[in-house]
């Protein structure tokens, strides 16, 4: 009898254990998603991040000195936004047409429609990838890591100017964002009814065992 209950021990033990590998590969999974993302941008140059955007977060990009308005071009600029999670977010406006040199602000609209709190990150891209570079973000929260509670709602700015440079073949630029959850700043995940039922499975066999 006794020999069983140890047998019965080492089970349990062995079974908490699978959980809590599979609990913490979870976690590396949701953590690596930003940095698997920016890799996968940079190795097939789809929707390419923009150098600037790479900087430490907070950072502010200043306006190019001597930037003139170049008012005989006008360029649209389309506002695209995706999640990967459970937000509601969105641009106040779809598009807007600016010209090289003009500053423009648009505002995007930010749910966290979890019931927990959630911290994330906006990673920007940009089509034609030629415009990234001429693509002058003055004011983002694509800069830094922002976290909501269940519910709150937010709305925040994106400042910017399209250097003049840019080509005169480029007269529309689709501005996207994709927003991902940044595993390292959120509570723990509530558990799956897989590993709901894991656990209960898991405390039936202790409570057998005592």
């Amino acid at each position: 009898m006794l020999n069983k209950r140890l047998s019965r021990g080492k089970q349990n033990r062995t079974m908490v254990g699978k959980l809590a590998v599979i609990a913490l590969s979870m976690f590396a999974f949701g953590y690596g998603l930003v940095p698997l993302y920016k890799a996968i941008c940079d190795v097939t140059g789809i929707n390419i991040l923009a150098l600037g955007d790479r900087n430490i977060p907070g950072a502010i990009k200043t306006l190019p000195k001597n930037t003139q308005v170049d008012e005989s071009r006008t360029i649209t600029v389309v506002f695209d936004t995706n999640t990967r999670g459970l937000w509601d977010f969105e641009p106040a406006v779809s598009s807007m047409q600016v010209h090289p040199g003009e500053m423009a602000t648009v505002l995007y609209k930010f749910q966290n429609i979890q019931p927990r709190t959630m911290a994330a990150q906006a990673i920007p891209s940009y089509a034609p990838k030629v415009s990234a570079m001429y693509f002058n973000k003055l004011e983002c929260f694509c800069f830094s890591q922002y976290t909501l509670a269940p519910s709150e709602k937010k709305e925040w700015p994106v400042v910017f100017v399209i250097d003049p440079k840019i080509p005169k073949d480029v007269t529309n630029i689709t501005l996207s964002y994709t927003f991902f959850e940044v595993g390292g700043k959120t509570p723990q995940v509530p558990q799956t009814d897989a590993e709901t039922a894991a656990t209960g499975h898991v405390k039936l066999l202790t409570e057998k065992a005592s």
